[in-house]
């Protein structure tokens, strides 16, 4: 179990980040069109796994901007934004802010993701969502760098998070 701070106050996570180095585990999450989405999806790629408890808060939503900008050069790289958004607000939010060089992920089937990469907030009032996390992969999905974000409200290290790719 992890702890983060959210405005100052403590809260716990279900678990820990992957370790650097391990395989990441696989996930089912869903898309705009509904569809389950896995690693698989995106084999070959590496990937930056932008992991927001939703795209309805400011530092969400400016980091989601912040990967869009960046990915835009990278061809090679899949930056999926997770969070427990309904795929239709993602849409939306992405539509309105014109995201179109990131994916948005919805955790609305299940929150096994949220467990497997032990960022599932137990307690205080964004229990059942995620806290703010960053875990890249190599084309293999291996976890090569991860960044648990210490308080909710602050943006994630985007320059150690890119050049971990």
């Amino acid at each position: 179990m992890a702890t983060v701070t959210l405005q100052g106050n403590t809260i716990h996570t279900n678990g820990d980040l992957p370790e650097t180095g391990a395989a990441a585990p696989d996930f089912s999450l869903t898309n705009g069109e509904l569809a389950d989405v896995g690693l698989g999806d995106f084999a070959g790629k590496k990937k930056v796994l932008n992991i927001v408890p939703s795209l309805d808060t400011p530092t969400c939503a400016t980091s989601t901007k912040k990967f869009n900008e960046k990915a835009a050069a990278m061809d090679d790289v899949a930056v999926l934004v997770i969070s427990a958004d309904l795929p239709f607000a993602q849409g939306r939010f992405c539509e309105t802010e014109g995201i179109e060089n990131v994916t948005p992920l919805s955790m609305m089937r299940d929150k096994n993701f949220a467990k497997d990469y032990g960022v599932l907030i137990q307690d205080g009032p964004l229990a059942g969502i995620t806290a703010r996390a960053v875990v890249v992969l190599d084309a293999d999905n291996r976890v090569v760098y991860t960044q648990l974000v210490p308080e909710i409200a602050d943006e994630p290290d985007y320059d150690a998070a890119l050049a971990a790719l």
